[in-house]
């Protein structure tokens, strides 16, 4: 099973305003000037709906390959959004959590790998099991290895 580490709460009452440029850009060099500048951006408001349900952790491991979630990167997890069906969550199954993608029907959950080479794992009322939060966001940090500290 995958592993997580680093388990981070969300900083509600911090704000960081950031410039947000009004033109997109495809590749190359941009050139930035007063002029573009559309307004400014806080991540925490933009990325963070409920500050106080909200955490956050680093991924590690391959279950969840095809979803595009990759060893390293940050979660945002939000625990007030209810896990419907396709959600990806955060989820402790027998002690250990597990990124994993929620299915079910009226009688059955199961917890879908992204990884062929993964296990489905299916929900039984024998499962210590328990839904952390859904994933909001993840955050990939490119050529670099700076890590959340």
């Amino acid at each position: 099973m995958a592993t997580i580490s680093q388990i981070k709460k969300s900083y509600s009452d911090l704000s960081v305003l950031l410039p947000l440029f009004s033109n997109p850009i495809s590749a190359g060099f941009p050139s930035p000037a007063d002029d573009h500048l559309e307004s400014q951006l806080d991540l925490n408001r933009y990325l963070i709906s409920q500050p106080t349900a909200t955490f956050f952790m680093r991924f590690e491991g391959e279950p969840m390959l095809e979803s595009g979630l990759q060893q390293g990167d940050l979660l945002i997890v939000d625990r007030s959004i209810e896990p419907i069906d396709s959600k990806i969550v955060v989820a402790a199954i027998d002690g250990e959590l597990v990124v994993r993608r929620v299915k079910q029907n009226r009688r059955q959950m199961w917890l879908l790998s992204e990884n062929p080479n993964c296990q489905t794992i299916y929900i039984t009322k024998d499962t210590e099991f328990q839904i952390w939060g859904v994933v909001t966001h993840a955050i990939r940090t490119l050529h670099s290895t700076r890590r959340l500290q």
